[in-house]
């Protein structure tokens, strides 16, 4: 099978999943539906004891390991990105930014013993991009925005009173370039930040965009990445004799600052060795590459961190891969062979799966798992199929991962070939090999939705508490007592019905057209690269692209709902709804710069909307939620009120008195139902579309 691919095992496995659920739950499958937050179906087991026991959810961990739902977006939680526990306390500090729209960001105190509604509290709001959570050596609280630093009493009566802010103007969101070129939206605003041992603060500055290319031909070194107030690099400030930072004081300019290193392109995840910064001992970095027009390249990266040295960004990637973009700045000057023969780059010290997206990483130390106790943990949070997971490594006495000699080789996804081995341009390399605490992830029907990791840390009992952005949800780590549950099985759109869907298409004078215009004027021109290759490959006939584009989209998870294109991501992050980021990067303006886009994504909407061959009809108005059913009146699920679906049969031949309709958007789907079954819902619950 190849990684979209789950073909003729589907059904079985879809009749095991509802089987596996079931169990895994608690609930016999003639029950009543089980309670879902967040996407994750919640039975009547927990992860805990006493008043820290929580809904145990069913994703698929390590043995003796078990999860348990604290919040969810029942809580109002909108984009969490960090969490870290007060000093001394049961409490927790929840950086939610809520989402891109620059000062949605909120500071909550977590009470995780509180009841369910109750469990946290606004401490400070209308802050931009709040990311980076941590405790100083005053042992006081320090959190970020886009610009700037600063601590504050989460516990007092008036927090926002509380407020010392120790940096004030570090590049944002809003910058301006060496050149003179203003961005209203740098690429990475984020400021993750650890503090050493010795009270010194290293910051991520992050690029201010994916690769820095400019028009050909490009002679000169990426300007963003150089001098003093260096872009995609590591700032350090050091604090003043007693290892704290003072306050800043209005007007006052910002402590200075040296570029510790410089060529990493976004330092979401960083760690230090707790002997740090005594010799040898380690700093590690999670670096997020560059988005290379390959699912499998270029590789995420470990990088040992050490002053005045640089990583490669934008010139060098996976080990020594020059960018061929930069090929002139690097026959000449400083840059001259930096990835291959300069003594000024240091080579990635292990590789992690490609487009991983690594945003947290820690050494483990904790009463609650010896097993784990002084390794390194690295939370994978990026949406391809290599992300979704929480990652364990071996250390050696210097907090150093471990290398392998080649092939060394790591689990893809729950539907691609069971493994691959870390390569390069050159072949297969070294690398450290991991474990998988928490593995895959992967959206499964009626479970769980697909695992988004950010934010993660060790409280002082020992448990590891994670964050997730997208499915807004706050989930703590515990020893289970009990055997690990049968993984659940895939659960991705089957190869034959992405072939049914392109054949809709096809078949479709006035799709194809709406798909060759979507090809040419938004995938070609301003997708490829951020997302793969789309399929498109040189010597296809304009009707191969066509297939190739729409196939890829199809096997995204979530991208494409056929008949109700409000469901799908394509229309939500082409058209900047909710908290997730706008696609393609910088896309707000192209309404206003670029003639036609506006019709470009209704033409994307019409293609969704009319893929089926059917009549759309809405689920007509009045309960929140109507119930559909299969052809021997299994329930299949509820879809709210006011969707869209393809009415394939009004007077359905197998079910009188019932509308037969296309397979609905996924998050109304329960598992107890198959595509080969039908979905029907009562004729009176739908009318025509206006």
């Amino acid at each position: 099978m190849n990684q979209f691919t789950f073909g003729s095992e589907r059904r079985s496995l879809r009749v095991f999943a509802a089987a596996v659920v079931g169990a895994l739950l608690g609930f016999a499958p003639a029950s009543s539906e089980p309670i879902r937050k967040s996407g994750y179906a919640i039975g009547t087991d927990t992860c805990g004891s006493g008043d820290l026991a929580f809904p145990r959810i069913p994703i698929d961990m390590k043995a003796g390991f078990c999860a348990g739902l604290v919040a969810s977006e029942e809580d109002r939680l909108k984009f969490p990105r960090s969490i870290i526990q007060v000093p001394g306390r049961d409490l927790f500090m929840v950086a939610d930014m809520g989402g891109w729209g620059h000062i949605d960001g909120r500071l909550l105190l977590l009470d995780p013993r509180a009841p369910q509604g109750r469990r946290f509290k606004e401490v400070l709001t209308g802050v931009e991009y709040p990311f980076g959570l941590a405790i100083g050596p005053d042992r006081k609280l320090y959190a970020s925005t886009a610009e700037a630093i600063f601590r504050f009493d989460p516990l007092a009566d008036n927090p926002r009173s509380t407020v010392e802010t120790i940096i004030r103007h570090m590049p944002g969101r809003r910058i301006t370039l060496p050149d003179g070129t203003r961005l209203d939206e740098s690429a990475h605003p984020l400021k993750q930040f650890v503090f050493d041992r010795n009270g010194r603060l290293f910051v991520n500055v992050g690029s201010h965009s994916d690769d820095c290319i400019t028009p050909s031909p490009i002679t000169k070194p990426c300007a963003a990445a150089e001098g003093a107030s260096a872009m995609a690099a590591i700032w350090l400030f050091t604090p003043p004799a007693g290892g704290v930072f003072p306050a800043l004081p209005a007007g006052d300019p910002d402590p200075p600052h040296t570029i510790y290193a410089r060529g990493l392109r976004n330092s979401m995840a960083l760690a230090l060795h707790p002997m740090f910064p005594d010799a040898g001992y380690a700093f590690l970095q999670g670096e997020n590459g560059r988005d290379l027009p390959d699912i499998f390249e270029p590789n995420e990266e470990i990088n040992a961190i050490e002053q005045g040295r640089h990583y490669g960004w934008p010139y060098c990637h996976d080990l020594s891969t020059p960018s061929p973009e930069f090929k002139r700045v690097l026959q000449s000057g400083i840059y001259k062979s930096l990835c291959t023969a300069n003594a000024l780059y240091k080579e990635p010290f292990s590789l992690l799966p490609p487009h991983g997206a690594p945003l947290a990483m820690l050494y483990y130390h904790g009463g609650k798992f010896p097993e784990l106790e002084g390794k390194l943990l690295v939370g994978l949070h990026g949406y391809r199929p290599t992300g979704s997971r929480l990652l364990v490594y071996d250390v050696d006495d210097r907090g150093f991962p471990k290398p392998a000699p080649a092939p060394v080789r790591y689990h893809v996804s729950c539907a691609a070939d069971p493994t691959r081995s870390f390569q390069t341009d050159a072949g297969e390399v070294a690398a450290a090999p991991f474990e998988e605490l928490i593995a895959g992830w992967h959206r499964v029907n009626g479970a769980r939705p697909q695992g988004a990791p950010v934010g993660m840390t060790v409280a002082e009992d020992g448990a590891i508490w994670l964050v997730e952005d997208k499915n807004r949800t706050v989930i703590r780590i515990d020893r289970a007592t009990d055997d690990a549950p049968q993984p659940l099985p895939c659960d991705m759109r089957s190869q034959a019905m992405i072939d049914q869907l392109a054949a809709f298409v096809a078949r479709d004078a006035q799709n194809s057209a709406r798909l060759t215009m979507l090809r040419k004027g938004l995938v070609e021109k301003h997708c490829t690269g951020c997302h793969s290759d789309f399929g498109l490959a040189p010597g296809q006939s304009e009707m191969e692209k066509d297939d190739a584009a729409l196939r890829f989209m199809l096997s995204q998870d979530g991208w494409i709902y056929p008949g109700d294109p409000d469901a799908g991501k394509l229309r939500t992050r082409l058209r900047g709804l909710g908290a997730e980021k706008l696609m393609p990067p910088g896309g707000e303006s192209l309404p206003k710069t670029e003639p036609g886009y506006k019709r470009l994504l209704d033409t994307a909407d019409l293609l969704v909307a009319k893929m089926v061959p059917g009549t759309r009809m809405r689920i007509k108005s009045g309960p929140p939620q109507r119930k559909f059913y299969g052809r021997t009146n299994k329930e299949c699920g509820e879809i709210p009120a006011a969707k869209v679906v393809v009415v394939t049969q009004r007077s359905a031949v197998d079910k009188p008195g019932f509308s037969r309709f296309f397979r609905p958007a996924d998050p109304y789907l329960n598992g107890e139902c198959t595509d080969v079954d039908g979905y029907y819902i009562r004729q009176e619950f739908l009318v025509p579309v206006q």
